[in-house]
């Protein structure tokens, strides 16, 4: 009552405004509106408690919404259950739900308090106004799952509209500029234009160097990339994110209805896709300031204002050239993460074309040598493609304990190579180089491994031990005796050779 007091004397009595008031008192703008325009001061009544349990429609359905809030246990607090999305997911998963969001919502509270699952209180901003046609970017983290892999704290880019509310988001390996740039791209090219401004933060992916007076040093290619598609960047003041109050907003938003729970999916670019769409379905609901009017409708009215597509894809890569070690090899990252070239690029030079998702490796005529699935994280990591160094190696299978080759190989295909006689080891090393060109090296490991248990050290084994672990041949199942099958008469001839020759004159035993 101190507080509402206090709030009402700065209203009524001094004429300061909500905002004002907000700010003094250190609560948000709307409970200062709802204690200036309170008019009954009344004591509650007190709750009659008769001591009896009611049956709720919601009981039948409270072990499930159980077991997904002990789920969330295990995952990052920013990806768990808010109501509103127990309330969908009941919607859509639980056949003959009927009840109520607010029923929900009531039990949510009470069983997050148990499991001690309470997020951390929201912060609020002063709204601000903007046209249609401008938008605000900025990268929020998430768990997510493809094809069985976790990528921890993985990174999703959201562009939001302010003006209508509507936003779309793209999940990330990380937050690099070629994440920030093909994101951007791909989102423009789905909603057919490009906001006329938008805003970020002065991250270093794209800000260089803050300058006196406001103005920002950007790297080169964002600044290629803004002139091709003709936006104009406007970036906040140093610790100022609430000048982009939508988007983060928007970040938490998505995050909680489109990935919670943690998403599984197999390959990152299909799920990006349906994340579009689910994006555009969201926004069939009404402006949460703009009564009866929707999101959807507010943003045609956003999609009105873009800017065009240019005729031309901007190449949103980057491209540039490393020197290899004796062993073909190179770092990115700051060392920390290794690539393979090939053998016949030792100590040597070449091109590189690295997308958000791929780094490409290309000799000095951009011809294609090999592709690898691009690292991420500060851990020291590997990614090393074998088929060029066991093509290589085949050629010249009488060096390979002399060319560094084999000191990177796996100790079970060292132990394997020395039990092959050195005429087979040529053809050896060329039969592993066609298994790992058709499933991988590390089918190829595996078919070593059952090669030394079975001492098979020829080429032929090889390939049947391979074929018996990977090919796709579907067992046999034995013959029936049926009538059909003639029965077999056994002779008796112990070592009298004529009687064998009279059976078989009267033609055959099995016609004896």
């Amino acid at each position: 009552m101190d507080q509402i007091h206090r709030v009402r004397e700065l209203f009524y009595e001094q004429g300061k405004n909500l905002t004002e008031i907000a700010e003094i008192v250190g609560c948000d703008w709307r409970t200062v509106k709802k204690y200036v325009d309170q008019e009954d001061f009344s004591p509650p009544a007190p709750k009659t408690n008769t001591g009896e349990s009611h049956a709720s429609k919601l009981d039948p359905y409270k072990p499930l919404i159980d077991s997904w809030l002990l789920e969330d246990k295990k995952a990052p607090r920013k990806q768990r259950h808010t109501a509103k999305k127990v309330h969908k997911r009941l919607i859509e998963e639980a056949p003959g739900f009927n009840a109520s969001y607010r029923l929900v919502a009531a039990y949510v509270a009470d069983k997050k308090k148990e499991l001690r699952l309470n997020a951390k209180g929201k912060e609020g901003f002063i709204p601000l106004i903007h046209r249609p046609g401008e938008a605000q970017a900025d990268f929020g983290y998430a768990d997510f799952y493809e094809n069985g892999r976790l990528y921890e704290k993985g990174k999703y880019l959201v562009l939001s509209f302010p003006y209508s509310n509507g936003g779309y988001l793209q999940l990330n390996y990380g937050e690099n500029l070629e994440c920030l740039l093909e994101g951007l791209q791909t989102m423009f090219e789905y909603i057919g234009g490009v906001p006329t401004e938008i805003w970020f933060d002065n991250t270093k992916t794209i800000v260089t160097e803050i300058i006196r007076g406001g103005g920002r040093n950007v790297t080169e290619r964002f600044q290629r990339f803004c002139e091709h598609y003709r936006f104009k960047p406007i970036f906040c003041n140093p610790e100022s994110g609430n000048e982009k109050g939508n988007v983060e907003n928007k970040v938490g938003y998505l995050r909680r209805n489109e990935l919670v729970p943690v998403p599984h999916f197999e390959h990152l670019a299909d799920e990006n896709k349906l994340l579009l769409e689910r994006c555009d379905r969201d926004m069939d609901r009404e402006h949460y300031e703009k009564e009866s009017t929707f999101i959807s409708e507010l943003f045609q009215e956003d999609k009105a204002a873009l800017l065009p597509l240019p005729s031309v894809r901007f190449d949103t890569a980057l491209y540039t050239t490393v020197k290899t070690d004796k062993y073909g090899k190179f770092t990115l990252n700051a060392g920390k993460h290794t690539y393979s070239a090939s053998p016949a690029f030792c100590a040597d030079t070449v091109q590189l074309k690295v997308t958000s998702n791929e780094v490409i490796v290309m000799d000095m005529n951009q011809q294609e040598i090999v592709r690898h699935h691009r690292l991420y994280g500060d851990g020291v990591q590997t990614s090393m493609d074998w088929l060029p160094y066991l093509k290589y190696i085949a050629r010249k299978p009488r060096s390979l304990r002399n060319s560094g080759i084999y000191d990177m190989m796996p100790p079970v295909m060292q132990e394997y190579m020395d039990s092959c006689d050195n005429s087979d080891r040529g053809k050896v090393l060329k039969v592993l180089s066609e298994l790992t060109d058709r499933t991988g090296f590390d089918s190829a490991v595996r078919t070593v491994e059952q090669a030394i248990v079975y001492q098979a050290v020829d080429p032929d084994s090889l390939r049947s031990l391979y074929r018996r672990l990977y090919a796709d041949v579907p067992l046999v199942p034995p013959l029936e005796a049926n009538e059909a099958i003639p029965k077999v008469t056994l002779i008796p001839f112990a070592n009298d050779l004529t009687i064998l020759d009279r059976a078989l004159q009267r033609g055959s035993a099995a016609n004896g």
